[in-house]
């Protein structure tokens, strides 16, 4: 059987994962889903014009559809988190997508692709990013005093990932993300592109290599209740399996949404065999490239509403509270369990009004 490219590093670690889950059954009392978009509406050369159409499609169509969805245990909507690129910051743009933080049903958080970075560039590309989000936009929040966020790196290439060195150049981006701000990274599962990790289906911690050497997140310390911190940032990963059914080779699962590979049930009913779980709460990550006429069709004209459906349907199957969630509640929920703390649900709060 042929494998996919770069399966020596994670299938490895996938069967173990698998082993260890027979060996010891979860039985999770809570689930959290947030879904992180790489939302990209400048992206394949669009027009201004053509990325202002597409947000406007977002603001029609996923507040209804939102509204439309079974609420959670805590009677909240579902959420959805806009992970939006620093090289594409227009005003005009964020304006759009702050309109629907505000609508209480979504967030924003911060997604950069670069090359050759260096460490000087780096700190300022995040910290004037974040001080027009925060201040110009009324988005991201403070905690202690400073302004926080939620990351993806665009090309999947975190802490200079890649084997060639491309699509960053930044060796050490681990330490500069924690300097800076971040709370926790989202970036993961990156299968089948050779920066995926080692550690695959755990909410974990990583450290900085204290020898220069990039991928500091292929090693880590998975996130346990009561464990408190244990390295420099906080990963959050989403589901990595293998379909088995569909077609002669199994399919990879990695909880992407797309036009080419749409939710399903039995995508759901996997979804929930593979998510991290710290002690009894499950944590399922989800990810698109919703901003895209590919993928905004299908996610907006149908596939989002079935995936909530789905998801809620999943969950009293199996007897767990489901709790919609943005990617900063995600972690504050994994930060009270490291901390020994009960996760409390709380309902979406406006940005706007919460940054005051």
């Amino acid at each position: 059987m042929k494998l996919p490219r770069h399966a020596e590093i994670w299938l490895a670690p996938y069967l173990r994962d698998r082993l260890r889950r027979s060996m010891r059954p979860r039985k999770p009392k809570r689930a959290w889903v947030a879904i992180a978009d790489h939302y990209e509406p400048l992206g394949t050369g669009a027009s201004k014009e053509t990325a202002l159409c597409r947000i406007s499609r977002w603001r029609d169509k996923w507040p209804r559809i939102a509204d439309d969805a079974p609420r959670d245990a805590a009677g909240q909507r579902p959420q959805y988190s806009f992970f939006y690129p620093q090289e594409e910051y227009r005003s005009d743009l964020l304006d759009g997508i702050a309109e629907i933080v505000r609508l209480g049903v979504g967030d924003v958080e911060v997604h950069l692709h670069h090359d050759n970075e260096q460490r000087g560039s780096f700190i300022r590309k995040i910290t004037d990013y974040c001080r027009r989000l925060s201040c110009d936009h009324g988005l991201l929040r403070q905690q202690d005093g400073r302004t926080v966020f939620g990351f993806i790196h665009g090309n999947w290439a975190l802490d200079n990932s890649r084997p060639d060195g491309k699509w960053c150049g930044l060796t050490g981006e681990i330490a500069l993300l924690r300097d800076l701000g971040c709370y926790a990274d989202f970036t993961m599962p990156s299968i089948p592109s050779a920066t995926q990790g080692r550690v695959i289906n755990q909410i974990y911690w990583c450290t900085n290599n204290s020898n220069n050497r990039p991928k500091s997140f292929d090693r880590g310390i998975e996130a346990t209740v009561g464990g408190g911190r244990r390295g420099d940032l906080l990963m959050i990963t989403g589901p990595v399996g293998l379909r088995f059914g569909e077609r002669l080779m199994p399919r990879l699962e990695t909880g992407e949404l797309a036009g080419y590979d749409m939710p399903t049930s039995s995508r759901v009913r996997q979804w929930f065999d593979l998510a991290p779980t710290i002690g009894e709460d499950l944590f399922l990550k989800l990810f698109t490239h919703g901003a895209t006429e590919k993928n905004l069709e299908s996610l907006l004209n149908g596939g989002l509403g079935d995936l909530f459906l789905w998801l809620a349907e999943e969950a009293e199957r199996r007897g767990i509270e489901i709790h919609w969630a943005t990617a900063w509640q995600m972690y504050q929920v994994a930060a009270a369990l490291m901390d020994g703390r009960q996760p409390v649900p709380s309902p979406a709060v406006c940005v706007t009004e919460a940054n005051r």
